[in-house]
């Protein structure tokens, strides 16, 4: 017996790993995602660690250390992997173990252990422990040692940072089968779903994080996920939406015991304002008010206040348009108008609130699909989209050796060339319904090599035909309407809705342009009233062969351009 035949098979899952929360997943007998529960019943790991003589805690429990024990409490480190002190910015963890310079990386300096003299624990230790965890609690559920993973990282991790997050899981024992980028892993969690169609889009995928957001805008193309463009931004995040509240109950503390102080300024009452904030917007994501309840917040006082949604979304509405500007810039970024995106899928514990996507959907067309639980009952849970992505990716590569898979992620594999402009046809001479238009079959961004067909309508009268394959750009045409008159506005509305009324939006249309003819086809004798099958073939080389028949008929005509060139 061979040794691949004697070694156990891999046990594979899908691993997220964040800043703020890590989870773990594994796909089903019937071929689902799940994201996995662990000892404590959290699916939403915080990614935490902290220390009480020598004993390790993690997640809920750890988080909970931000307030009694935050010396020996290490969070939000993930962007630390790979770098230099020099180059990393420390500001995350001002409320946990503070980062320190450490053999040209980056460390913290606790008591992980009984001795009363602290241990310099680097940031690849910390995640290997991390990491050792969350395998722990995979295979407890899964009742089977997980030994391999595919795990997700942001667009913007250099291969320095894949390197030393490899290295950590494969301290933890975990082999590391691939990366695969987060909005991939979330749009992949939609397309996977039995009842989803394959079709030709454009997708925005926003993950809004506890500390950061990352935004992706990715062309889906027979099935093949192109990046046309990412954007990152740490003051984009839930912990400024966490801020807007701490700072609203702080002056309703100060407003109500004036001698007391303001509790942002002493650190325990502060980690206190800052763990409670973040449940009451938690809570408010799913009801209409909320609670604020903390013992002795600040001088020994005990301060209990409630608040609405609408009081909330108030109080943040400048945090709320910067996440929509966010969004709008980087499918300008893309060269790209909302009217090109499909879909706008939200993923990340932020995405939960329900004003996030209303803001979106109000921001794009009515066209626009926004994947979110406020705007879509069939959504999937924001949180854990990520993490069913990277398990549906390891489902379908954990029977494959190390070497294929790294030789199906080469990048001579992976970036391959894409095409600029659309490709299609001129409708036929002779068809009032279509002379003269520019009918796409290959959209732009499609990856190449690729086969398309279209189905065209033929002249009414027959006869001979002349198709022009031609690029094609899609432009947008913007009519103005009459700007109507704004009603007033009382000036000390504060409670009210913070929304003005707008000038009516400009009516945005989209419009084909032809840019160049490629090459030109003619059929003879077409039958009345006859539909015409054109196929484009683009190769490798973006080379092109056109074969153009009529639907049921004899005439048909073939040819290529060779090496094409995108103009």
């Amino acid at each position: 017996m061979s040794d691949s035949e004697d070694a156990a098979p891999r046990v594979a899952i899908g691993i997220t790993f964040g800043n703020s929360y890590s989870s773990i997943s594994h796909t089903t007998v019937e071929g689902r995602a799940e994201v996995i529960a662990n000892e404590e019943g959290d699916r939403q790991i915080p990614s935490i660690l902290s220390y009480i003589d020598g004993e390790e805690f993690q997640g809920t429990q750890a988080k909970a250390q931000l307030v009694r024990n935050a010396k020996n409490t290490v969070a939000y480190w993930r962007d630390f992997l790979g770098k230099s002190f020099e180059s990393v910015d420390p500001t995350p963890c001002h409320q946990s173990a503070h980062p320190i310079a450490h053999d040209k990386t980056v460390a913290f300096s606790i008591h992980d252990s009984e001795s009363e003299e602290p241990n310099n624990v680097t940031v690849s230790e910390i995640t290997t422990r991390h990491l050792r965890r969350l395998k722990d609690s995979a295979s407890d559920f899964l009742g089977k040692q997980v030994t391999a993973a595919v795990m997700t990282v942001p667009t913007n991790f250099a291969e320095v940072q894949k390197d030393a997050l490899r290295e950590a899981a494969q301290n933890a024992g975990i082999e590391v089968l691939q990366f695969i980028n987060e909005p991939v892993a979330a749009l992949l969690a939609y397309d996977a779903r039995p009842e989803a169609k394959l079709a030709d889009k454009i997708v925005v995928v926003a993950d809004l994080g506890g500390t950061r957001s990352d935004v992706a805008v990715i062309a889906s193309r027979g099935g093949v996920y192109t990046l046309l463009a990412t954007s990152h931004d740490w003051e984009v995040s839930g912990s400024k939406l966490d801020e807007a509240l701490m700072d609203h109950f702080a002056k309703e503390f100060r407003k109500k015991y004036n001698t007391a102080g303001d509790p942002r300024k002493d650190e325990r009452s502060l980690a206190k304002l800052r763990l409670e904030s973040e449940a009451v917007k938690k809570a408010l994501s799913l009801g209409s008010t909320a609670s604020f309840s903390v013992e002795s917040l600040s001088a020994g006082i005990d301060f209990t206040a409630t608040i609405t949604r609408t009081r909330f979304e108030l109080l943040a509405r400048a945090h709320f348009a910067a996440i929509t500007r966010l969004i709008q810039s980087t499918v300008e970024k893309a060269g790209l108008d909302p009217l090109d995106v499909s879909e706008i899928v939200l993923c990340g514990g932020t995405s939960h609130v329900p004003r996030v996507a209303t803001s979106l959907q109000s921001a794009f067309p009515e066209k626009t699909v926004v994947w979110a639980p406020a705007t879509r009952t069939d959504a999937i849970n924001p949180s854990e989209l990520v993490a069913r992505g990277a398990a549906i990716q390891a489902s379908l590569v954990a029977d494959f050796d190390q070497e294929d898979i790294r030789e199906s992620c080469h990048p001579v594999v992976t970036v391959t060339p894409h095409l600029k402009d659309a490709i299609g046809v001129l409708a036929v001479s002779g068809d009032e319904r279509g002379h003269g238009k520019f009918v796409p079959i290959v959209l732009a961004s499609t990856s190449v090599p690729v086969r398309r067909t279209a189905i065209i309508n033929g002249p009414p009268a027959g006869g001979d035909v002349l198709i022009k394959i031609c690029e094609g750009s899609k432009r947008i045409h913007v009519e103005h309407k009459e700007k109507k008159e704004r009603e007033p506005v009382e000036a000390d509305s504060d409670d009210s809705d913070a929304e003005l009324s707008e000038d009516e939006e400009p009516i945005k249309s989209e419009v084909w342009h032809t840019e160049r003819v490629i090459a030109e086809a003619a059929l003879r004798g077409v039958a009345k009233g006859a539909k015409i099958e054109v196929q484009i073939n683009v190769g490798p080389d973006t080379g092109l062969t056109i074969v153009a028949r009529e639907v049921g008929g004899k005439a048909s005509v073939r040819g290529s351009v060779p090496a094409y060139e995108e103009s």
